[in-house]
């Protein structure tokens, strides 16, 4: 059976805490559903060094001396001797994994597919990439990074990104084709989702209390909702956590005193991620930058319509697919305004095209793409 490397900053330690992010739980369902098909190493950094053996799914992680890898950042000098030993050790290992390999797939681009580059050059052995927003948009965006961006892209077999409009980013950069691939954990669905016909709804939030995931901007406009709006609404369940955390304790604490029926809770697995997905009639998607999110795919998995900020590919998705309410844009005001039509609208009416919406998102149907392509 053929071999692929899997490079992936983003790969979770084996005991990680489910919920506090979905990207890590993403990583880990697609390795998992793709040593199904095919001889899987995971090449992942770690708190240490050491192999772990999960089912048909190898994982070799380096030891790295801080994490998450995001943290590090280039223009404080402080963590200059960091990011050379975490290069080093991420290098290191892949050279010594990726030689016995047939391809290597790496998530993301950069520092996974420069590493992946310099192992393939090596050892002969082809590699791939997949493309994540913050390696386009933001580390395109400096000079001298964009260059060993656009070398690493140019050099690859394939390149693949998670959403639309970023494909289309990365063949502006590379020159090259870029082919869309969902990124989608995999949901423990063991009933189907009720949807509702008549009022009041339910509403929820799931994610990050930051301001791109527009945590602020939510609470903000639910201070354009009237009485009638309210009437229309059984409850508002707020979870996740975050840098924001102390703004959303303080005004939420102020909408609860106004009577406001909304509920605050932390991070969720996998279990509780889902059980929200299936009690909710609406998602609410407040982000400020996206591409599109893994918690939409979620939101398709468990037929939940939304209501969502004008960002990234929402709108195409939004718009062509009819599974929700698109606001004007990304204002509190504006995103009022789609609650407000949301709740004018009956949930079970977005039945049909959130079942046809579903089958393009899942972990089954990135592997399935993946492989074809590759092999």
């Amino acid at each position: 059976m053929r071999h692929i490397t899997v490079i992936s900053t983003s790969f979770p330690d084996i005991s990680f805490e489910e919920g506090q992010e979905a990207a890590g739980t993403f990583v880990y369902d697609f390795a998992y559903e793709l040593s199904r098909h095919i001889n899987v190493t995971i090449i992942a950094p770690g708190s240490q060094t050491k192999s772990v053996k999960i089912e048909n799914l190898k994982i070799e992680y380096f030891g790295v001396p801080s994490l998450p890898l995001s943290l590090l950042k280039a223009g404080n000098p402080t963590h200059w001797l960091k990011i050379i030993k975490t290069l080093k050790a991420g290098q290191d290992k892949v050279n010594e994994i990726a030689s016995k390999s047939d391809h290597i797939f790496a998530l993301w681009v950069l520092p996974s597919g420069f590493w992946a580059k310099r192992a393939g050059k090596k050892y002969k052995v082809p590699y791939s990439l997949w493309a994540l927003g913050s390696d386009i948009w933001s580390l395109g965006k400096i000079p001298i990074i964009r260059s060993v961006l656009k070398s690493v892209l140019q050099s690859s077999a394939h390149r693949f990104a998670d959403g639309y409009q970023l494909a289309n980013d990365v063949k502006k950069i590379s020159k090259l084709n870029c082919d869309f691939l969902p990124s989608s954990r995999k949901l423990p669905l063991k009933k189907e989702k009720e949807l509702a016909a008549s009022p009041p709804y339910k509403l929820a939030f799931l994610g990050r209390w930051h301001p791109h995931k527009g945590i602020d901007l939510l609470l903000d406009s639910l201070k354009y909702l009237d009485k009638e709006d309210w009437g229309k609404i059984s409850e508002i369940k707020i979870c996740g956590g975050g840098p924001l955390e102390e703004t959303v304790y303080e005004e939420v604490k102020n909408l609860q005193e106004k009577g406001f029926p909304i509920t605050l809770r932390g991070y969720l697995n996998r279990e509780e991620a889902t059980a929200l997905f299936l009690w909710a009639d609406y998602l609410l998607l407040p982000s400020r930058i996206e591409s599109i999110p893994v918690i939409f795919s979620d939101a398709m998995q468990t037929n939940c319509p939304l209501i969502s900020t004008p960002i990234g590919d929402l709108p195409r998705l939004l718009k062509e697919g009819n599974v929700g309410i698109l606001a004007k844009s990304t204002t509190p005001l504006a995103f009022s305004q789609a609650i407000k039509q949301a709740l004018e609208q009956e949930p079970i009416n977005y039945k049909d095209s959130l079942a046809i919406m579903h089958q393009g998102f899942g972990v089954e149907v990135a592997v399935r793409e993946l492989l074809d392509l590759l092999f």
